[in-house]
């Protein structure tokens, strides 16, 4: 057993572990990421809480260092990073690792970005620190994954693990972009596990907090690793601690060795899925499943009944109330439907097979979709629960009027390790996100410098065109300084 504290174990990774060190899928892991949370903020850069975020970003003041999207002028790269971070999350869009439920790129993506334009580094050290701060995020997750419940623990306790670990990921990114050693890395670590939070209340009664989490956390991140520089230490013993990380938030209950089993060697950072379609991720198979329905001649009219089987745990998101579930009266509600993304599937969606653009209050609320709501319903299904939560399995069983059962199982998550989506595929949806708001020149020089990350030799140039999406809306509504 090793003598050196959970913190310093990865402080020992992240300064040992060079851009050389790092495995080939891990770099091409980072230029997805990258390029996939940047479309996914362009694409909620209309929403409200977006020009809320960023009016309140830019009313801070500060030193201009960093991009935000959206933002004409350059912010202190923490604001920079909550920018860009509210928006990543926003849409219900940004990646997933199983079974940890963690959204982690929507943190430490921005808050990399920050730091690396705040401290001029090249697209090699911003994918190396991307690298680094990811794993770590997923690790620390990983600790709070209790295997017999199939469950996080803490969101058993109302907490959002994404920003939570999001935070001390990104703090780790932040701290790697600043020439930091392992010892800041601990301080790090320590200073941000005093700023890391995140409540889920929202998604049981409302509010649109949680769209705030992970900009929050790349703000702490960021913060974390200046604050470090500027002198503050953390308690090396700040994860495993009587006081510390795991006993504040999981009251002691965690894996110390998913923290440091195979750590350097065995990364966790290529097998977080991506997601294809904005919607919450136990909906995606349904999607999946009555689209191979649609591609095989059957339409709406030809269906009598739809069965949608899922794993138990799933059923009280996508399929409870089902009264609910069938006539959701907003896109976001749709977002979470099993009944809808069946719909979605069966018409044919945009994008990969379903978009942005297919999830409108309008559309909640189509006759045509609602006929086809009425017909689904959403049941357990065990073999599904067995695979749950390493994947997000659906099985649909189509009666049809003419008598016949026809049955379709997706057993396995599109855009995880076992169905990758391509980078050309990711390049689709980006574009899709993107030309939203964004000039098709722009966007296709932005997904080329992605897809040779490691080449880029300023950052800042690259993410310019991103100041300018929806800034002329922007000025419009957030004249004049005001809180």
């Amino acid at each position: 057993m090793s003598e050196r504290t959970l913190a310093q174990q990865l402080g020992d990774f992240a300064a040992a572990t060079g851009y050389d060190d790092l495995p080939q899928d891990v770099v091409d892991s980072v230029r997805k990421r990258v390029l996939d949370t940047l479309g996914i903020a362009v694409a909620a850069s209309t929403l409200e809480t977006s020009r809320a975020a960023r009016s309140w970003a830019s009313y801070q003041g500060g030193r201009p260092v960093a991009s935000a999207v959206g933002v004409p002028e350059r912010l202190p790269a923490a604001l920079a990073a909550f920018v860009n971070g509210v928006l990543a999350h926003s849409l219900d869009y940004d990646d997933t690792h199983l079974p940890s439920v963690l959204h982690p790129s929507a943190t430490v993506v921005p808050a990399a970005l920050a730091a690396a334009e705040r401290h001029g580094a090249d697209g090699r050290e911003l994918v190396r620190a991307t690298a680094i701060g990811l794993e770590v995020c997923v690790r620390l997750g990983m600790a709070g994954y209790d295997e017999a419940a199939k469950n996080s623990t803490f969101f058993e306790h109302g907490q959002h693990a994404t920003s939570i670990c999001g935070a001390m990921g990104g703090a780790v990114a932040a701290t790697v972009l600043a020439g930091g050693d392992a010892d800041a890395v601990v301080d790090a670590l320590g200073v941000a596990a005093s700023m890391a939070s995140g409540i889920i209340e929202a998604n049981r009664t409302g509010g649109t907090v949680k769209r705030m989490h992970c900009g929050w956390a790349a703000h702490a991140a960021v913060s974390a690793a200046e604050l470090v520089e500027h002198g503050f230490t953390g308690p090396p013993t700040v994860l495993e601690g009587r006081f510390g990380f795991y006993q504040a938030w999981l009251h002691g209950q965690y894996d110390a060795a998913a923290v440091t089993d195979g750590l350097g060697t065995d990364w966790a950072v290529p097998g977080i899925f991506v997601k294809p379609y904005p919607a919450n991720h136990f909906t995606h198979a349904a999607v999946d499943a009555a689209g191979r329905l649609r591609e095989a001649g059957i339409g709406p009219d030809d269906v009598e009944r739809l069965v949608l089987g899922v794993p138990a745990p799933n059923l009280r998101t996508i399929g409870e109330p089902i009264d609910v579930k069938r006539a959701p009266e907003t896109g976001y509600m749709a977002q979470f439907s099993g009944p809808y993304a069946v719909a979605v599937g069966l018409l044919g969606g945009s994008g990969l097979g379903a978009g942005v653009d297919d999830y409108t209050d309008e559309l909640a609320r189509d006759p045509e979709r609602r006929a086809i709501m009425a017909k689904v319903d959403v049941v357990p299904d065990q073999r599904c629960t067995d695979i749950f939560p390493r994947q997000f399995p659906a099985v649909l069983t189509a009666h049809l009027t003419d008598g016949r059962e026809v049955v379709h199982e997706v057993l396995t998550t599109r855009g995880g390790p076992e169905r990758p989506l391509s980078f050309e595929e990711l390049t689709a949806k980006f574009d899709a996100n993107a030309s939203r708001v964004l000039e098709a020149a722009d966007a296709a020089a932005l997904a080329e410098a992605c897809r040779t990350l490691e080449t880029c030799t300023d950052l800042s140039a690259v993410l310019a065109p991103l100041t300018r999406v929806d800034a002329g809306a922007m000025r419009d509504n957030e004249k004049g300084d005001r809180p």
